[in-house]
């Protein structure tokens, strides 16, 4: 099973969500129809950073780091080469 952390924008007020799952797609699904009750108020979302971990550990650990992130760091991992999305 592939375990990764995502980082998606909100295009109604610029805002940042981070979070953790082993399926990419169908959580973005979720997230943009309503179904995630903190996300459904910001729709739509757009995915700006997607990184794989080698377990379910090293995921929420590196979840709980980008969640102490910033605005600056956000946009800088966006444009990392590590972001599986570019």
């Amino acid at each position: 099973m592939e375990h990764f952390v995502y980082i998606l924008k909100s295009t109604i007020d610029g805002s940042y969500y981070k979070g953790y799952t082993t399926d990419f797609e169908r959580r973005l699904l979720e997230h943009n129809s309503g179904l995630s009750k903190y996300t459904a108020g910001k729709r739509p979302w757009v995915p700006v950073y997607l990184e794989k971990c080698d377990s379910k550990h090293a995921a929420l650990i590196r979840e709980k780091s980008l969640k102490r992130g910033n605005r600056q760091y956000f946009e800088y991992l966006a444009n990392d080469e590590k972001n599986l999305l570019k």
